[in-house]
C-alpha cells in the first residue's frame, strides 16, 4: 500500500499504538488499550453519524421514511478458546452474545447471519455440537438465520473455528435507549452475579477444579429485556458487561454520557466460588467478563419497580440496585469499598482474560 493510498487525517497516536507497533492481544481486551484501537486508527477512517452511536447496536429508521420501524443492528466476531466449556460452546455463545447487543437497544432481535471459518483438520463431531447448540440457541431465542456462509483456512491458520454474526431486530415505540442516556440521579442495576464466564473460561484453560462448580452465564437476555420494558420505557441505559466486564461497561457509560457513576462495592453479586476463585487468581471480579448479565441505566423513581421484574424472571434473580449517576467528577467511575473508602475504577489497561468470546 503506498503512502498516498492512506488517509491519516484524524489520527491521534495514543500510548499504546506508539509502544506496539504490532496488533497484541491488548488490543482486544475491551480496555484502554481497544478504547484507544478504535477511537485513534479506526473511527478516523470510517466514521458516520451512525457508526459514531458506538453502542452494542446502531439503531436507524430505514431511509428515514415516517412509519418504518426502528431498526437495530449488531455484527460480532467469536473467536473464544476453548470451543467447550462448562456452560456452553462456541455455538451458542455466538447467537446470544449477537442477539444481546441487539438487546441492548430495547430491539426485539428477530434475524441473524454466520459466517463459519472452519479449520482444517476440525472434528466433525465437534462441528456437529457446536452447529447443534448454534440451532438451538437461535430457536430459544426465536430468531431465525436468513444468510450463512463457511470458508475454510489451511490447518493452524484458524484455531478450530470462529463464528462472525450480524443481528437484526426491531425495536418497539416509545423506547429510546442508548449510551449517552445516562442522567445525574438515575439508578445503576445489574442483572445478576459478575464475572462467571470469565472465570469459566480461566478455569478450563488452566486445568483449576473448585469445590463448587462455576460454570458459563451465557443467555440471551432479550426475555428479562422485555419484562423490564413492560414496567417502564423509561430506561435510558442498557449495556451487556462482556469484555472488561462491569468496570469497562460502567466507564464507557460514564464517558459517553459525560456524567459520574457511583456505585457500592458491596451490592454487586458475585457468586462466592467465583469470589474465590478470583481471589486465588489475582482478580477483580470487576473486571471480568460476563455472557450473560446486563447493566441498566434508569430513573431512581422506577428502580425498585423494574427491580422486583427483573427478579422474577430466571435470567435476574440475582438482579440488584448498585448504586446511581452523579454530576459530580463526570467520566469518572467511584466505588465504596466495604470499610467506606472510596476508589476509582478505571478502564483495564490490557488483557486479563484473552479469547473469552
Amino acid at each position: 500500500m503506498s503512502d498516498e493510498s492512506l488517509n491519516l487525517s484524524g489520527w491521534v497516536c495514543p500510548a499504546p499504538l506508539r509502544n506496539y507497533p504490532t496488533v497484541v492481544m491488548g488490543h482486544g481486551s475491551g480496555g484502554k488499550m481497544m478504547a484507544d484501537l478504535i477511537a485513534h486508527l479506526f473511527a478516523p477512517l470510517i466514521q458516520n453519524d451512525l457508526l459514531n452511536q458506538f453502542g452494542d447496536s446502531t439503531v436507524f429508521d430505514l431511509n428515514g421514511a415516517n412509519g418504518t420501524p426502528r431498526l437495530a443492528v449488531s455484527t460480532d466476531s467469536f473467536v473464544i478458546s476453548p470451543l467447550f466449556f462448562p456452560g456452553g460452546n462456541i455455538g451458542e455463545l455466538a447467537v446470544n452474545g449477537t442477539v444481546n447487543d441487539v438487546a441492548m437497544s430495547g430491539a426485539t432481535p428477530l434475524y441473524l447471519s454466520a459466517g463459519f471459518i472452519l479449520e482444517e483438520g476440525l472434528p466433525l463431531d465437534d462441528l456437529g455440537r457446536i452447529m447443534t447448540a448454534f440451532g438451538a440457541a437461535a430457536e430459544t431465542a426465536d430468531v431465525k438465520v436468513i444468510a450463512a456462509d463457511t470458508k475454510v483456512v489451511n490447518r493452524g491458520h484458524g484455531d478450530g473455528l470462529f463464528i462472525n454474526t450480524t443481528g437484526i431486530g426491531v425495536i418497539p415505540d416509545g423506547v429510546q435507549i442508548g449510551a449517552n442516556r445516562a442522567r445525574p440521579g438515575d439508578a445503576v442495576l445489574v442483572s445478576g452475579t459478575m464475572g462467571d464466564h470469565g472465570v469459566t473460561i480461566m478455569s478450563v484453560r488452566e486445568g483449576l477444579g473448585f469445590e463448587s462448580e462455576i460454570s458459563s452465564d451465557t443467555a440471551s437476555l432479550h426475555g428479562l429485556v422485555a419484562d423490564m420494558l413492560a414496567v417502564t420505557k423509561e430506561i435510558h441505559v442498557l449495556r451487556d458487561a462482556t469484555r472488561g466486564g462491569l468496570s469497562a461497561v460502567l466507564n464507557e457509560l460514564a464517558t459517553a454520557s459525560g456524567v459520574g457513576i457511583e456505585f457500592e462495592e458491596n451490592r454487586v453479586p458475585v457468586n462466592l466460588a467465583v469470589q474465590a476463585a478470583c481471589e486465588m487468581l489475582g482478580l477483580d471480579p470487576l473486571y471480568v467478563a460476563n455472557e450473560g448479565k446486563l447493566v441498566a441505566i434508569l430513573p431512581a423513581e422506577q428502580a425498585e419497580a423494574v427491580l422486583a421484574a427483573m427478579q422474577a424472571h430466571p435470567l435476574g434473580r440475582n438482579a440488584a440496585i448498585i448504586g446511581k449517576v452523579v454530576e459530580a467528577h463526570p467520566r469518572i467511575v467511584l466505588a465504596r469499598t466495604g470499610i467506606g473508602a472510596t476508589r476509582v475504577v478505571d478502564l483495564p489497561t490490557g488483557e486479563l482474560l484473552p479469547r473469552i468470546c
